[in-house]
């Protein structure tokens, strides 16, 4: 990925809150739910329940795909991200901790919930293999594919 692709990359990761999140159901349709994520570089953690079908989804087939990107009035406007990869729970407790701090630090709020439910949740690491970065700014439904 060229620098300057990388930075306007990591820009729509920053400035966004949620994203939509697609995995695949047992029935092999997809099931597309919004969550609130940070990031630290490409990488992308989400938080959701420990017992929610999204849970339960990437526990049996870790594929998904994602789209971070706001409402524009002026189509001409349009920038966001549209990715492909492979979730994971993060279990690991260095990680864990890296990764309640970057939601305590972009969600204040987070650091408010009670005990229980923060139990009841875990934490999702999506490692993107193919990013789609849209800039409608070059073009009507221009974007840069990048993928490993």
């Amino acid at each position: 990925m060229s620098p300057e692709l990388l930075s306007k990359t990591l820009a729509i990761l920053a400035r966004h809150n949620n994203m939509t999140i697609a995995t695949l159901r047992p029935d092999g349709y997809p099931q597309a739910t919004t969550v609130g994520y940070v990031s630290d570089g490409l990488i992308i953690y989400f938080g959701c329940g420990v017992h929610s079908q999204k849970a339960q989804n990437i526990a049996r087939d870790d594929r998904v795909s994602a789209a971070i990107d706001e409402d524009h009035a002026n189509w001409a406007e349009i920038d966001g991200l549209s990715l492909a990869g492979r979730a994971a729970r993060v279990t690991d407790p260095s990680e864990l901790a890296k990764a309640n701090t970057l939601f305590t630090a972009k969600f204040p709020q987070v650091s408010s919930f009670p005990v229980d439910m923060r139990l009841a949740m875990d934490i999702f690491r999506v490692t993107p293999s193919v990013i789609s970065v849209l800039d409608y700014t070059k073009g009507f439904g221009h974007s840069d594919l990048v993928a490993d």
